[in-house]
């Protein structure tokens, strides 16, 4: 079954979000550039504004079931690296795809 993981993080991130996927062997992936939010427990806002001048960025990978613990404890361990910069990893299932 094939498992949709989208990674939302600060866009300082964006090189390492990107070797943890190559690491990983997850190869295809969407990627979306000036995503604006803020976390929902103690993020700071990310709006591309002088007030909040940071942005995050986003990927959206498509992989199967066994793939997903190794991402997530991938995205966890960067997390835990610098919790201020911010990273979160996000799981649905794919029920079709063409």
């Amino acid at each position: 079954m094939l498992k949709s993981v989208m990674i939302v993080y600060n866009q300082a991130n964006t090189e390492r979000v990107e070797y943890l996927l190559d690491t990983l062997g997850v190869r295809g992936f969407t990627y979306f550039e000036n995503v604006q939010g803020r976390g929902s427990v103690n993020g700071e806002p990310r709006r591309g504004t002088h007030a909040w001048p940071e942005m995050n960025s986003a990927m959206l990978c498509v992989v199967e079931d066994t793939m997903v613990e190794p991402l997530l404890e991938g995205v966890q361990k960067l997390d835990l690296r610098n919790k201020e910069v911010g990273v979160k990893a996000f799981v649905w299932a794919i029920e079709q795809m063409v």
